[in-house]
């Protein structure tokens, strides 16, 4: 069933469930005993005794046992008592084994405790009361109660939006959060489904609840979500031998190759030497040409090499974890060393997945700022030095901070009367606030577009004037600048209503002859540690990939400031990869620096 495209009852009855009442707990009890708990699956461990011997299994190791079981039997044979031989190379091989084991279950317990440390609860309708549990108790058909900093448990079904956003980032790449409604959704023209990242009466595992609250029924839980179906793409994947695996193994094969050479050529040529078939008859002389070769046999394995590999690559897990990278395989640290491309994602990788503001269109910048803030539900943590709420109000409020208006000091000096709130459909927000002088002052913010269309005057460091076709004109040609450079722009206008309040709170009364203060540009900034990442990436040979759902120009913009690309040319949409096989691809990677999977028509900076 496509729950986003059936209407919420329809949903709630095929889950056997109430929106009002959720489902029982001995219900829960019995779904959850069927469907088992509600997290991704983890792959079967294997004990300590079966990975010990795993670590033998390597080529080269073999070859050394296979060494020191023939030196033993000679040894025994020649009734030798010495069996210095024998004991260094099993102590190279056990030492082998052991400091793999224990590198890896140290990393395994550090992220055991991780995951510990982050496990979630969420709220939920049981027997018609909110209660709450941990998250991987969740079953479908549970109705769970969604708020601004919630992560999203599971794969649900929305039944209540009030102006709910969510960042889905970690599914869709883009930092903007999706705004999420209640309504079915009606598929597209030509189409037989609905893309993820357009499943607005949907929301997901592995994303958070940025702003407003809302309800939604669980429709899928665990491995049967779609965070589950990339990680079970992901447990499918085969594991490739790592470029010294490679070279290990050549070389096993190799010495193997010739070590039986020599010791048949030494022993052949000895019995040649020593009257050919007739020889044979001599057992001792037969015994001593064959402890010969096989002397010599040992003596070219390079009994060390095992072990140096192992501890120097456990040297390089050591440094990592000092720099915080936990490194589960050892084998890892050297594929790090032979690395040739580096794919990255965008979007709270080389970005920090915090919108800002970085540029401003006004000719009263204190205006602007304080408009922003105050037609804003985000608010500013004086403690933490930050804004919290809604990603996009965030900044705002951030930015109005930095010049030194907080949003306790504005709301306390300008309370808020009354407000339209935001609406998708009209694309802005308006509220009316009380200022210090006794006027009503409205703020509204919103698309530059949608906001312009509304505005007759525009406020000028002469005061306000009125609204030309010059003034529009300068004002559109702003936005494009900004949108070109793949900011996210907004617009800010204000109405005073002198000391009487508006008659009426609605946006169509509230929301028309505004005076225009400005725009403000804002962006998901860059990390500032990756610039120089990928600078000496690059000075070391490494080729540098982004891959992002976002749009292609804001991808090419992220780029060019990071310096993967240096112009369009280096970018190529999803619309274009799909025409061409992996092994083009593949071959066309040096050449592509940036994969944008949203074709430009689709969405908009």
């Amino acid at each position: 069933m496509k729950e986003y495209l059936s209407d919420s009852v329809l949903v709630l009855r095929e889950q056997g469930s109430d929106e009002k009442v959720g489902i029982t707990s001995a219900e829960a009890a019995k779904r959850l005993e069927q469907t088992g708990p509600n997290k991704l699956k983890e792959a079967e461990k294997d004990p300590l005794w079966k990975r010990f011997f795993s670590m033998m299994a390597d080529p080269m190791v073999i070859m050394l046992i296979i060494a020191a079981i023939i030196s033993a039997v000679t040894g025994m044979a020649q009734g030798e008592a010495d069996f210095a031989d024998v004991f260094i190379i099993m102590f190279v091989v056990i030492l082998n084994s052991v400091l793999g084991v224990v590198q890896e279950y140290q990393a395994e317990n550090a992220l055991a405790a991780l995951q510990e440390m982050s496990a979630a609860q969420s709220k939920v309708i049981r027997d018609g009361k909110q209660i709450v549990v941990p998250s991987a108790e969740l079953v479908p058909g549970d109705v769970v109660v969604l708020e601004a900093g919630d992560a999203v448990p599971a794969d649900c079904r929305i039944l209540e939006s009030a102006s709910m956003k969510i960042e889905e980032s970690a599914l869709t790449g883009e930092s903007v959060p999706a705004n999420k409604i209640a309504e079915v959704l009606g598929l597209p023209t030509g189409t037989d489904d609905v893309p993820l990242g357009d499943r607005k009466n949907m929301c997901y595992m592995g994303s958070t609840v940025v702003y407003g609250r809302g309800r939604a029924v669980v429709v899928a839980t665990g491995m049967q979500t779609e965070m589950g179906k990339i990680a079970d793409a992901i447990a499918q994947a085969e594991d490739e031998l790592t470029p010294l695996q490679i070279k290990l193994n050549e070389l096993s094969g190799i010495l193997t190759k010739l070590v039986i050479g020599i010791c048949a050529l030494v022993f052949v040529v000895d019995v040649i030497r020593n009257g050919g078939l007739a020889f044979f008859s001599d057992l001792t002389g037969v015994l001593d040409t064959f402890m010969v070769a096989v002397s010599l046999a040992v003596a070219a394995i390079p009994e060390g090499l095992v072990a140096v590999v192992t501890i120097a690559l456990s040297i390089g897990v050591t440094k990592m974890s000092k720099r915080n990278a936990i490194v589960r395989k050892m084998n890892a640290v050297e594929t790090l060393g032979c690395t040739q491309v580096i794919c990255s994602d965008k979007t709270g990788t080389l970005t920090q997945n915090k919108m800002t503001v970085v540029r401003h269109y006004t000719e009263d910048i204190d205006r602007l700022v304080r408009t922003m803030a105050l037609c804003s539900d985000a608010k500013w943590d004086d403690a933490a030095q930050e804004a919290t709420g809604e990603p996009t109000e965030a900044a705002l409020v951030a930015d109005a901070a930095k010049h030194g208006f907080t949003s306790g000091d504005l709301d306390a000096a300008n309370p808020r009367a009354g407000e339209a709130p935001f609406d998708s459909g009209r694309k802005m927000m308006s509220v009316v606030n009380l200022s210090p002088d006794g006027n009503y002052i409205q703020h509204t913010k919103g698309g530059p577009d949608v906001v312009l269309a509304r505005c007759t005057k525009v406020h000028t460091e002469n005061g306000d004037v009125p609204m030309t076709d010059e003034w529009r004109a300068k004002i559109m040609e702003q936005n494009k600048a900004m949108a070109d450079d793949a900011l996210r722009v907004m617009a800010a206008a204000r109405t005073n209503w002198g000391k009487t309040a508006p008659q009426s709170y609605e946006a169509s009364f509230l929301e028309k002859d505004m005076t225009f203060i400005g725009l403000c540009g804002m962006i998901d900034p860059v990390r500032p540690e990756v610039k120089p990442a990928i600078e000496e990436a690059h000075g070391a040979g490494m080729n540098v990939v982004m891959i992002t759902g976002d749009h292609i120009d804001t991808a090419v913009a992220i780029a060019k400031e990071l310096g993967i690309v240096q112009d369009k040319s280096g970018a190529i949409t999803g619309a274009e990869l799909d025409k061409i096989s992996d092994e083009d691809f593949m071959s066309r990677i040096e050449d592509i620096n940036v994969y944008a999977r949203v074709q430009p028509e689709q969405s908009s900076p």
